[in-house]
């Protein structure tokens, strides 16, 4: 049976959804599953983990490992694997997972598969689907080495409930020989009840607010949802908004349940920092703009007419 080991990253101590997803896959595998998390985490949240597929869950507590330093989370991680006989290692496609995916590559001389949507084909060959060109085509790639390494796109797996939670394990890795050459010297954290990384669901205006004393609307509505607020790099390079609202290739990846964009064209670069998102719906009044054809459902009409008749929708049916 096909051994996995799950790297989970945790924020405030609660494991991160896209992790949980990334268990659930490694469940989807089959075999037995071990999860491994890293740094102050609660201890109830770890446990919780067996409940979406894993059989065992250790705990590196060491308070080194607080912050993400992929060097030292390289080091930690490969110490696991070698110790559980790891076969395939499955990490989120994050800016955290992918470089640390890189590295135990590397060091184990595995096949490593980035931003992988599907399980693997049936089959003797393990043969797996990725996400290519910003998600814009697909690639079926053969992992033919002994140890292989996963990064999951977010919402590639469905976080279902399977079984219950599990006894925690400490795990001490040793970190006196780690090469740690970078150092953090600050964190400064985004601010806002839903940051858009995590958020479920995203409100997202362009130009077509026509300014920032009009944002109010958006953010109406996205308090409504329950949703984070985005916005197009042209209205972030106006300032109207923050630079951490920036949704694109070249701003914030999202890939929420719903992403509504309200008076955005459409521009090949915002839609390459969308188009992982399950439903697209697109408020535009000019009926040729480009995003309607990547839309999943979409509104022609002005949004200052149609965004306050929809948040009152959304609340009648709340």
């Amino acid at each position: 049976m096909m051994k996995s080991l799950v790297f989970v990253e945790t924020a405030e101590g609660k494991v991160k959804k896209t992790s949980l997803e990334a268990v659930a896959y490694a469940h989807g595998l089959g075999g037995a599953v071990t999860v491994i998390a890293l740094g102050t985490a609660d201890a109830q949240a770890l446990a919780d983990v067996g409940k979406y597929g894993a059989s065992k869950v250790l705990h590196a507590s060491d308070a080194a490992l607080n912050e993400p330093m992929v060097q030292l989370y390289t080091s930690v991680i490969e110490q696991a694997m070698r110790a559980e006989g790891t076969e395939v290692l499955v990490l989120a496609n994050s800016s955290l997972g992918s470089p640390v995916a890189a590295k135990i590559a590397v060091r184990f001389n595995a096949s490593l598969a980035a931003n992988v949507v599907e399980l693997p084909r049936p089959g003797a060959a393990c043969i797996v689907k990725r996400s290519i060109y910003t998600g814009k085509a697909f690639a079926n790639v053969e992992l033919k080495n002994a140890i292989k390494v996963i990064t999951l796109r977010k919402n590639a797996a469905e976080a279902h409930e399977v079984g219950n939670p599990v006894a925690v394990t400490p795990f001490a890795p040793s970190l006196a020989n780690v090469d740690a050459n970078v150092k953090i010297t600050a964190v400064e954290k985004a601010t806002g009840d839903i940051l858009l990384p995590e958020a479920e669901i995203v409100v997202s205006g362009g130009r077509g607010m026509k300014g920032p004393e009009h944002w109010g609307l958006i953010e109406d509505l996205a308090k409504t949802l329950g949703a984070a607020t985005g916005c197009s790099k042209p209205v972030s390079d106006m300032h109207w908004r923050p630079h951490h609202e920036h949704v694109g290739q070249t701003g914030v990846k999202v890939a929420p349940q719903l992403y509504l964009a309200v008076g955005i064209s459409g521009a090949i670069q915002h839609l390459a920092g969308v188009n992982s998102s399950k439903c697209i719906v697109v408020i535009n009044k000019d009926p040729e703009a480009p995003f309607f054809k990547a839309a999943d459902y979409g509104i022609v009409g002005d949004a200052f007419d149609v965004l306050p008749k929809l948040n009152e929708a959304f609340r009648a049916a709340k």
